[in-house]
């Protein structure tokens, strides 16, 4: 048994909240809707009328695994995240699933969930998915391993080229927990340690929770996708620890024909 450790569519463009570009711990779960700092402000691009821009980009849907697909074993440790952050209300949530497993049962459950990776010439190993999960269960497990399925080759045995190409194929996400960006890829975190927290996320996680929001495992990033949008319309101040105050109006605002052109928007059924 684990033990629970505090230590699109295509070209869907919208608004984030402005807030400071910021490294936040696991345990650091911060309020959304914060002031932006100028410069940060300058590398994120600001508006005429001073709110921010938020580019999702076009995407290649992921490769599912298919009967014949080699899927291994893989050191979480090893992943490297192709995002800058990640939901702590989901993390936090997964570790207390993962606690109630024994590690049979956890690695039956990781094997039917495999990581989709994308591997360099020299062996080097990109995480397309599951952040959330892995994040959670290396807190829990710094030695942990997980399954894995290669959607990509790489040729190249340069990071700098690596992510290029992943960029350019929409399987990175270089927006902060502020939904500040696009960064420039180099900047991307080199452990699942390093990943901020972003309230929205944590948001549309919980939505998708309650059934409001139809998954979509094959468009990559497509819970920010569904958190850039709702990142434009009005909200009370929330955390991903105190979710609460913004659930009544996100509810109601993903159920919106205004939402119609989102994968996975149920409307009111």
């Amino acid at each position: 048994m684990f033990r629970y450790n505090t230590a699109c569519r295509a070209g869907l463009a919208d608004a984030c909240a402005p807030g400071l570009l910021q490294q936040i711990s696991p345990e650091s779960l911060t309020p959304a809707n914060h002031h932006a700092s100028p410069n940060i402000a300058a590398i994120a691009g600001r508006r005429k009328d001073g709110s921010m821009s938020l580019h999702v980009p076009p995407y290649q849907p992921l490769p599912a695994p298919g009967k014949t697909t080699d899927v291994f074993k893989v050191s979480v440790a090893a992943l490297h995240p192709t995002q800058m952050c990640v939901g702590l209300a989901e993390v936090r949530s997964r570790q207390v699933d993962f606690s109630q497993d024994s590690r049979d049962q956890l690695l039956q459950y990781l094997k039917r969930k495999p990581v989709p990776i994308v591997r360099n010439a020299s062996g080097r190993l990109w995480m397309v998915d599951r952040h959330h999960r892995l994040r959670g269960l290396i807190e829990l497990d710094p030695d942990a391993e997980a399954y894995g399925y290669v959607v990509l080759e790489l040729a190249t045995s340069d990071r700098a080229s690596a992510l290029e190409e992943l960029h350019r194929r929409g399987w990175l996400y270089l927006y902060d927990g502020r939904g500040l960006g696009p960064m420039v890829p180099s900047v991307l975190p080199e452990t699942l340690s390093g990943l901020q927290d972003d309230p929205y996320r944590s948001l549309i996680w919980k939505l998708k929770k309650e059934g409001m929001i139809e998954p979509a495992p094959l468009i990559p990033f497509h819970e920010f996708r569904w958190g850039a949008w709702l990142r434009r319309r009005p909200l009370p101040p929330f955390s991903s620890s105190e979710l609460d105050p913004a659930l009544p109006a996100a509810r109601t605002l993903v159920r919106s024909p205004a939402a119609a052109h989102l994968a996975g928007w149920k409307g009111r059924r």
